[in-house]
């Protein structure tokens, strides 16, 4: 006998497999309990949600003025974070873990800045060469971890973690060979290899934003059409899914392993660059990790590893950095953006639950409606 589940249950169910709903709940639970912490200092919320506010809109409640430059330095923190965010993405729909999105970010980074200093100074040229390079040096960092585990079946959780400290230790000891380097920093960059943009500045009053904000927007569209639109992303899902299956379905498991973590180290090679081209006018010999890899797993986890919810979340974890030393300004502890942060992440991990929970009560909704029917034969009978 089949028998509806009640509407109650229909909407839990569906909102628990919902992972843009699930998002939004765990985001607004991180913001009520920081809402809870500002107010147990005794702070008022108040100063941390203009501190909020000024960063997406650039009103400063406060004074009454409007400054466009909060806006464009937000999207400016945000590009590396969906680009990390991106990099952890693509491999978990993969069914990779690939924690090493900062080694892949420094050897994309470290790449861009030798080919700022050393590359042709032709106007567009110059960046352009930056960008591919910092890329393919993501991507072939990458691509070592996935041709260990292809290969070898060498755990890339592990491959990766050991990666990133190979590539922050080389790049210190490469960029310190560039002629003028001290041990902080390099000459400056020839102007040709900056990722600076006239019209982006002018209409930002001059904060960070640069053109990376257009590499940013293509690589979301990229993962996107690669990942749902394409017969590769299909047999890169399929992998994700069931190794086992995508093998007996004649997809090549290991060169899907390899490839998907290729693409993985690309994206985050793409933010090293965007960074290092686009925040700096010179060169710098690393003093410890940006973890902009580390921060991108968060964010991937946050936006369910789909293009546009990484986008989302990308752009709320550079929200909350940017808002930091506002929110100080205004008595609220920089601190409790880092809270939120934490908590946001903590709330998503227990997606697992919530679906759990819908699990649990869709059984016993079952279980009733069964032992409902084996008492009462006759309804089955009437009802046929």
């Amino acid at each position: 006998m089949n028998r509806k589940l009640p509407l109650g249950d229909k909407v839990l169910d569906a909102f628990v497999e919902s992972r843009a709903a699930v998002s939004v709940l765990v985001v607004a639970l991180g913001f009520a309990c920081g809402t809870v912490l500002v107010l147990a200092v005794g702070r008022n919320p108040a100063g941390m949600y203009a501190g909020i506010l000024q960063t997406l809109s650039g009103w400063d409640l406060t004074r009454g003025t409007w400054n466009a430059r909060y806006i464009g330095e937000w999207i400016a923190t945000s590009m590396p974070l969906v680009l990390c965010g991106l990099s952890m993405a693509f491999a978990a729909r993969t069914g990779l873990f690939n924690i090493g999105a900062e080694g892949q970010y420094i050897a994309g980074l470290t790449a861009a800045q030798f080919v700022a200093l050393l590359g042709p100074g032709i106007p567009g040229l110059h960046w352009a060469l930056a960008l591919a390079a910092a890329v393919a040096a993501g991507a072939a960092w990458g691509a070592i971890a996935g041709a260990l585990k292809a290969r070898f079946e060498v755990s890339e959780v592990v491959a990766t973690i050991m990666l990133n400290y190979v590539a922050f230790f080389l790049s210190r000891w490469m960029t310190g060979l560039i002629p003028g380097a001290n041990t902080y920093r390099t000459p400056d960059f020839p102007l040709t290899a900056r990722l600076d943009d006239a019209f982006l500045r002018s209409i930002t009053n001059g904060s960070r934003l640069n053109i990376g904000l257009w590499f940013t927007i293509g690589s979301v569209l990229v993962f996107w059409l690669l990942m749902e639109r394409t017969r590769a992303g299909f047999a890169l899902r399929a992998t994700g899914f069931n190794r086992e299956a995508a093998r007996a379905a004649g997809i090549s498991v290991r060169s899907a392993t390899a490839a998907s973590m290729a693409v993985s180290g690309a994206f985050a090679g793409l933010a090293g660059a965007v960074v290092a081209l686009g925040s700096f006018s010179y060169g710098r010999v690393l003093g410890g990790l940006d973890n902009y890899g580390f921060d991108g797993i968060a964010v991937a986890l946050v936006g369910g590893s789909t293009a546009f919810g990484t986008a989302a979340a990308g752009l709320l974890f550079g929200m909350l950095s940017s808002a930091r030393p506002l929110m100080q300004s205004r008595g609220i502890p920089k601190e409790i953006a880092l809270i939120i942060s934490g908590l946001v992440v903590v709330f998503v991990s227990l997606r697992a639950a919530f679906k759990a929970a819908g699990d649990l009560m869709a059984a016993r909704t079952a279980a009733a409606a069964a032992s409902t029917g084996s008492e009462n034969p006759e309804i089955e009978g009437g009802a046929a």
